[in-house]
């Protein structure tokens, strides 16, 4: 079955051009123009990927990025942010949001659709069954298929693909340093940002995810000039 991506752009062209070039190239795409657009079609169906324009005539894609965040239902789904700014403010907001990528506008079709590939990869590798499907650690519960992360006061967070892919990452690897090229390779799609920064963004997210917000964090701790660690047992839940 064919991979649906949602577009919201409010250029014309952009639209047509995309929903051609993706069509032929496998997915199933629905374009539409605006922010009210793009909220009946989420309300009506399901989605495999999102592409969000920055500037829409009724309300920006930040608004959007959030509102798809909030809903356990499309937290997971990745998110592709487009815009003509060149400003870097746009991206660090765009992905402390929860986008999984961002792209600069004029940009290639065919780097567009790498970086779709690239993503739905990640989404569905964090979809594959490790050995237990659900995993205990800390004060916390994570189910690895549905992707739904407890607190054991009953609280759930909302993840997105890329907390989930970096959650999963330190749990897979309890109690080592994982350096930034690892972590990079887990969370990143082929944001031009520097790797440092995409890291320690990615990094600081989950830890708001997790209420590690103490100084120093207690959880995911920092080691100096080697990366992050996971201090914390990781075990089976029954």
């Amino acid at each position: 079955m064919s991979k649906s991506i949602l577009m919201v752009d409010d250029d014309q062209d952009i639209r047509e051009l995309l929903q051609t070039y993706l069509s032929r190239a496998g997915f199933s795409v629905q374009a539409v123009a605006d922010g009210r657009g793009f909220r009946q079609a989420l309300d009506a169906s399901d989605c495999d990927l999102v592409i969000l324009d920055v500037m829409l005539p009724d309300e920006d894609g930040f608004s959007l990025c959030r509102w798809v965040r909030q809903h356990p239902r499309l937290a997971q789904v990745p998110i592709i942010m487009l815009t003509a700014s060149s400003d870097e403010a746009d991206r660090v907001i765009g992905l402390e949001l929860g986008a999984d990528d961002y792209l600069g506008k004029p940009f290639s079709p065919r780097e567009l659709q790498a970086r779709i590939k690239a993503l739905l990869r990640r989404a569905g590798f964090g979809q594959e069954r490790s050995g237990c499907d659900v995993l205990a650690f800390d004060d916390w519960r994570l189910d690895t298929i549905s992707h739904r992360l407890f607190h054991r006061d009953g609280e759930e967070v909302i993840l997105s693909g890329a907390d989930f892919a970096l959650l999963k990452l330190f749990l897979d690897h309890p109690q080592q340093i994982l350096d930034r090229d690892t972590i990079g390779n887990a969370t990143r799609g082929r944001e031009p940002m520097p790797l440092d920064r995409i890291v320690d963004m990615a990094v600081s997210r989950l830890r708001q995810r997790l209420r590690d917000t103490e100084k120093p964090p207690r959880l995911i701790r920092t080691v100096r000039g080697s990366g992050y660690l996971l201090a914390a047992s990781v075990a089976p839940a029954h």
